[in-house]
């Protein structure tokens, strides 16, 4: 079955949608398509992790579960001296991303298919941004929390949305585990986003 939004070829019908919206005071157009995650528009937690978003001018930024866009592009207007790698393992997801690129005229990404980080080993990030996909189960959200860690530089960190109900206490603990510092940044509507740091000087 290769139909949920976390697959690598979503088999379902196309159902392309043109979605206008505002993200930071900044208006997008997204394309969306069935087959992907939140193909009605941007979901509230996505939303949240937006506006919480502490993104440095010059940031190198990863998006990990792309999606269509929303996250990454806005990453990217707010990085305007940086640059933000977006991947998903959903192939439909990428392409609709890079077609989201080009429609709010924003040339600093890069749009790469992966399996959790398979195309970016070896990179070094700013900042990881991720709305997890919960669906996929916590062993695979838990994945993108430990091998993400070893892509952030140090005084780098990551930015996670995750509900309560669907996990965010355990996510926090492992996030506290990996990173040593966990901030709760904002919480919404049973939406919790969590800013794990990892620290800037560390035992060899």
């Amino acid at each position: 079955m290769s139909n949920h939004y976390y697959s690598k070829t979503p088999d379902v019908a196309h159902n392309r949608q043109v979605h206008e919206t505002e993200l930071r005071g900044i208006r997008f157009k997204f394309t969306t398509d069935a087959g992907v995650f939140s193909k009605s528009g941007i979901d509230y937690g996505s939303r949240v992790l937006i506006d919480a978003l502490d993104i440095a001018p010059d940031a190198k930024v990863l998006d990990v579960g792309c999606g269509y866009g929303p996250i990454g592009l806005t990453c990217a207007k707010l990085a305007n001296r940086g640059h933000v790698t977006m991947i998903d393992i959903n192939e439909r997801a990428v392409q609709l991303a890079a077609e989201n690129a080009k429609l709010n005229g924003i040339s600093n990404v890069t749009l790469l298919q992966s399996d959790i980080y398979e195309a970016v080993r070896g990179g070094s990030y700013n900042v990881i941004v991720t709305n997890p996909p919960i669906r996929a189960g916590k062993a695979v959200v838990h994945r993108i929390f430990e091998e993400g860690f070893d892509l952030i530089e140090p005084g780098g960190s990551m930015w996670v949305v995750i509900q309560k109900k669907q996990g965010a206490p355990s996510a926090e603990a492992k996030l506290m585990e990996l990173f040593g510092s966990v901030e709760e940044v904002t919480k919404d509507k049973g939406y919790r986003i969590f800013k794990a740091t990892r620290e800037r000087t560390e035992e060899a």
